[in-house]
């Protein structure tokens, strides 16, 4: 019995020692490669974010200032919708440097019955969300089938009196006829909760959330180009804006060896106004 018990031999404290430090060595490994693939992803997750932004932003600013002008909106003008006086079609450094203003037709209603020379009935003051097109104070201008556009005098149920120098209107309008609002939408980079964010406003007393675009976006540059391709300082000759967007990732990488620790993406797109120069 003696003889078996001095053959059973544990492990020594050296070699306890050697495979804890062994140990820990493959746990750090592991450990730090969980940690940058875990870094990795959340980079490229706001990356994506990022991107997503930018292009969403894009997108909607290329629909709505390609229609620039729509409804014909040049016989209402100047006006003055918001508290600011509109001039043109497309208005630059306006409200603020860098900002832009563009007048157009959107959100519609229907014509319901044979116009009269200076009253339209409309089937609804709202939009399909509820929101008001028409008053007699920021909403007062319509545009008829987008073909010709006026101010509106009264409102009397569903009926809008049209005011212009005439009195009557250009075109026999159909019932069915679409009805459009005519609004001034206003794209211009700001600060909303301490985050750079391109803002969209209507002039519709939104909140300042309603206002956000997109976040991220931290610098808007517009170059405004008649149909030569030409840089113009006259807004009746503009045919092409080209808007230039610049975003920023929400968080900082620490790794990356740039300055500021943000990336950056940058779109540019040709914007071709199609509205502009027809002659009604």
């Amino acid at each position: 019995m003696d003889t078996i018990l001095k053959k059973e031999k544990g492990l020594t404290l050296i070699e306890l020692l050697i495979a804890l430090v062994i140990s820990a060595l493959l746990i750090a490994g592991f450990y730090r490669t969980f940690i940058n693939q875990q870094k990795t992803y959340t980079v490229q997750e706001q990356v994506v974010d990022m991107q997503q932004n930018i292009r969403a932003a894009i997108n909607r600013m290329m629909t709505e200032i390609r229609m620039a002008g729509f409804g014909n909106v040049s016989m209402v003008l100047p006006a003055t919708i918001g508290g600011k006086t509109y001039n043109d079609v497309v208005n630059w450094d306006t409200p603020a440097a860098g900002a832009l203003t563009i007048v157009s037709g959107m959100g519609f209603t229907t014509l319901t019955g044979i116009p009269s020379p200076n009253q339209i009935t409309v089937n609804s003051l709202t939009d399909s969300q509820g929101n008001l097109l028409f008053d007699t104070a920021d909403k007062k201008y319509v545009s008829v089938g987008g073909l010709e556009s006026y101010t509106i005098t009264n409102i009397a149920g569903t009926t809008l009196t049209l005011g212009d120098l005439n009195g009557n209107l250009t075109y026999n309008h159909p019932i069915g006829t679409p009805i459009f609002a005519i609004r001034a939408i206003i794209y211009q980079v700001g600060m909303v909760d301490g985050k750079p964010t391109l803002l969209r406003d209507t002039n519709d007393g939104q909140t300042t959330q309603d206002k956000v675009q997109a976040d991220g976006i931290e610098n808007l540059q517009l170059t405004y180009l008649d149909a030569d391709g030409n840089i113009t300082a006259n807004p009746k000759d503009i045919r092409i804006i080209t808007v230039s967007l610049r975003a920023r990732t929400e968080r900082q990488d620490p790794d990356l060896n740039n300055g500021d620790g943000y990336r950056r993406r940058q779109i540019v797109s040709n914007i071709h106004l199609r509205n502009m120069g027809l002659v009604p």
